[in-house]
């Protein structure tokens, strides 16, 4: 017989309702917003597949610099410094103050405390004044990897030019904030076709994944800036 959810913490996020974190167990948690699961510890393939995905192509890279956009249970950031060297810089946006406390508290063991990591920064603020910031700044304040773990990812009814994240004005921001040959990827709960061809356009590669096998899978978005040359988009 299952355990009940315990209500560990709760708050009203604004303009968008009650977040909750509910435990079962050392190790089982869930976040819900309103009747939605938002995240589950113990299904967190395609965010540690994003982490992996996202930082791997720099591996071998001195000191990289990383973008995380959304800090959630911090299963993706825990999976981005498990593919970085010490000497790496890894800037954490997360638009709720409460969600850095819940993985400095009750989330902490999750991920060998992943937050309090040296190589981290967490500022609390919207990743996409982040993305900005980078895009008008000088080199050394470019990234080599931008990574988005938000719980809304790119879909069919996004606006394709004026969505804040995914569309064509912001993708050109994301090309601007990276380094030649530097990553993006995109958690996304399905594959977008039109989210595709407007990272193409950017002057992106692209490739999409599909982690694990069996069972519904979330999406990842890959997308390389190309080292010369781009088409992008006014």
């Amino acid at each position: 017989m299952a355990l009940p959810w315990k209500v560990v913490d709760q708050f009203i996020a604004e303009d968008e309702g009650t977040l909750e974190l509910r435990q079962r167990g050392k190790r089982d948690f869930i976040i819900t917003f309103g009747t939605q699961i938002l995240m589950n510890s113990m299904a967190q393939r395609s965010e540690i597949a994003l982490g992996n995905f996202g930082a791997r192509p720099l591996k071998n890279h001195s000191a990289p610099r990383v973008l995380l956009g959304g800090l959630g249970m911090g299963i993706t950031l825990r999976a981005v410094l498990d593919s970085l060297a010490t000497t790496a810089e890894v800037v954490v946006w997360e638009l709720n103050p409460k969600i850095c406390q819940w993985c400095q508290g009750p989330l902490f063991d999750l991920t060998n405390g992943a937050i309090l990591d040296p190589r981290v920064c967490v500022t609390v603020g919207d990743v996409v004044q982040g993305i900005d910031n980078a895009s008008k700044g000088t080199e050394d304040k470019k990234f080599d990897a931008i990574i988005l773990d938000l719980y809304r990812g790119p879909h069919s009814r996004t606006d394709k030019r004026e969505d804040p994240l995914y569309g064509r004005r912001a993708l050109t921001r994301v090309h601007k904030a990276l380094n030649p040959g530097g990553t993006f990827a995109v958690w996304g709960e399905d594959h977008d076709q039109g989210f595709m061809k407007r990272l193409a356009q950017a002057g992106f590669f692209v490739t999409f994944k599909r982690p694990g096998k069996g069972g519904y899978s979330h999406a990842v978005f890959l997308a390389t800036k190309k080292q010369h040359g781009n088409n992008l988009l006014k």
